[in-house]
């Protein structure tokens, strides 16, 4: 395990690290997740192996700390996890990413061009102010205090098991702030600085969770958009042939 240090006052970011070539694939996760769970199992695969891979729990998450103090916006996490990439020394690395980590991702693209060589978004937040769901939007629809003190046991009770088993590993308050944070998006949008990145950029949209809007202008502006058989948010679990082919850049 490595950590580097990403508020100022000592907080650690930390991440699992296994060598190999470069560029480096770095694997971020969702909201409530953990690297490792989500994408170990792609990057233990043969077409994936013998590249240095790392997998990074963003702060609040998995075995990183949770400063109480800290914002965890969109901008807090993308800087976090640059402090994490400049600690490992590494530029140019190819950022595997999911849901909430995608637009981390793609934020982190646009502050520190240095460090990002290409994209692989699945089923990233690119829009402010999605449907409410039991998911970030229905976290973020709740009081911080109120959320804290009740309220997550039973969003743990509503968004089922799989995600549960890591959403509870997050600390509450954290889990409310990055929710929040990510329903209020960026400005400009996640989706319009996308957009403007030259990274080779490619967003992967589970086939069950019904087209993505708008992505015609995303593939207008050099993203390429592939729907993937079978598999609903989380296509790493659902579909992970497709999904280590599309990391292995065989789509």
């Amino acid at each position: 395990m490595r950590e580097a240090e990403f508020d100022g006052r000592g907080s650690r970011i930390r991440w699992t690290e296994v060598p190999g070539a470069r560029p480096a694939r770095v694997y971020v996760h969702g909201l409530g997740s953990v690297s490792s769970v989500y994408h170990a199992h792609i990057a233990a695969r043969p077409e994936l192996a013998g590249r240095h891979s790392l997998f990074v729990d963003l702060p609040g998450h998995g075995i990183s700390d949770r400063p109480a103090d800290f914002g965890y916006t969109l901008e807090d996490h993308a800087d976090a996890l640059a402090a994490a990439l400049d600690a490992a020394a590494l530029t140019g690395s190819e950022l595997i990413a999911h849901s909430m980590g995608g637009a981390v991702a793609i934020v982190l693209a646009h502050r520190r061009p240095d460090l990002v060589s290409r994209l692989v978004l699945a089923e990233a937040n690119l829009d402010p102010h999605p449907p409410v769901t039991a998911g970030s939007s229905g976290i973020a629809s709740f009081d911080e205090e109120a959320f804290v003190d009740g309220a997550c046991a039973r969003v743990l009770r509503d968004v089922g098991p799989v995600w549960a088993a890591t959403m509870r590993l997050a600390d509450p308050r954290a889990l409310h702030r990055s929710a929040v944070g990510l329903r209020r998006g960026t400005d400009p949008t996640m989706r319009s600085i996308l957009e403007g990145l030259t990274v080779d950029r490619l967003f992967l949209q589970g086939e069950l969770s019904g087209e993505l809007p708008d992505s015609s202008g995303l593939e207008a502006a050099g993203v390429r958009v592939v729907t993937v058989p079978g598999a609903a948010h989380n296509i790493m679990f659902d579909n992970p042939e497709v999904f280590a082919a599309a990391v292995a850049g065989a789509l």
